[in-house]
């Protein structure tokens, strides 16, 4: 096992503990801004799982607190199952129990995914309208002023925020859609209203999150995610959905199933 103070440095040398800012003109404890803190920078990985944190003596004169302020952060931690007490190896750094390692083997919705993994899905509409935009529009292949559904979510696991996601729908091709609840799968909805997905091309790439997205996610600040670009098709050959989500760095690693 390695100290953090040895093991995590910066570009310029110094350690990842070292940007721990504690304040005292603020309403929340001491011991809870260190614990939000230290959180983030495991959630985030930049402390990495098997690092050992500095004794509680050790980082309480580093930070000018109380050793019992140290001593309630990381209680919290070990609670929350991020720390694990190894007596005089200290505390170290647990796996984070929320990392989510869905496969990406074939056509499914956020929901179904969920399921797969164990997880409870829900989510939080923001937005739900008819809109033209022409720039969406000429992706379905529609003309200029064809309307299409906007439907603006933030997705979640098991409570946690884990996505934000703004789609587009062709009612053209699906117009049961407006009648159906939405609030959960739209691709079982879809299959309802006699518009099921066929296939669906999809890409990855690194983004970084809006300042809209950081408030969503409880960023303090903005930390790598994975934007996921997919259009879909119906058994027709039309694009059904456009869909841009953005999925947390910090939580989602994605596995591919590759064969020979």
């Amino acid at each position: 096992m390695i100290d953090a103070v040895e093991a995590a440095r910066g570009a310029e040398g110094q350690s990842l503990l070292d940007s721990l800012r504690l304040r005292d003109d603020t309403a929340m404890p001491l011991y809870q801004q260190l614990e939000q803190q230290l959180a983030s920078l495991i959630e985030n990985g930049s402390l990495a799982p098997g690092t050992t944190l500095p004794a509680e003596r050790q980082l309480a004169e580093r930070l000018g607190i109380s050793r019992v302020t140290v001593q309630r952060s990381y209680k919290a931690l070990r609670q929350r199952k991020l720390l694990t007490a190894h007596g005089r190896l200290g505390s170290i750094v647990q796996e984070n129990p929320h990392r989510l390692t869905p496969e990406l083997d074939r056509l499914k919705g956020f929901t179904e995914e969920m399921r797969e993994i164990g997880r409870r899905p829900s989510s939080k509409i923001l937005e739900r309208k008819l809109t033209t935009d022409r720039t969406i529009t000429s992706m379905f292949g529609l003309a200029a002023n064809a309307r299409v559904l906007k439907l603006v979510r933030i997705r979640y696991g098991d409570g946690i925020p884990l996505s934000h996601e703004i789609a587009w729908y062709n009612i053209e091709a699906a117009p049961g859609l407006l009648k159906r609840d939405i609030t959960k799968s739209v691709y079982t909805e879809l299959a309802a209203c006699g518009a099921p997905l066929a296939h669906a091309e999809q890409a990855i790439e690194a983004a970084s999150p809006t300042a809209e997205e950081c408030k969503i996610f409880g960023f303090t600040e903005p930390i790598p995610c994975l934007l996921l670009k997919r259009r879909s098709y119906g058994r027709d050959g039309r694009m059904l959905e456009y869909v841009e989500g953005l999925f947390r760095g910090d939580l989602y690693t994605y596995r591919v199933r590759m064969r020979v």
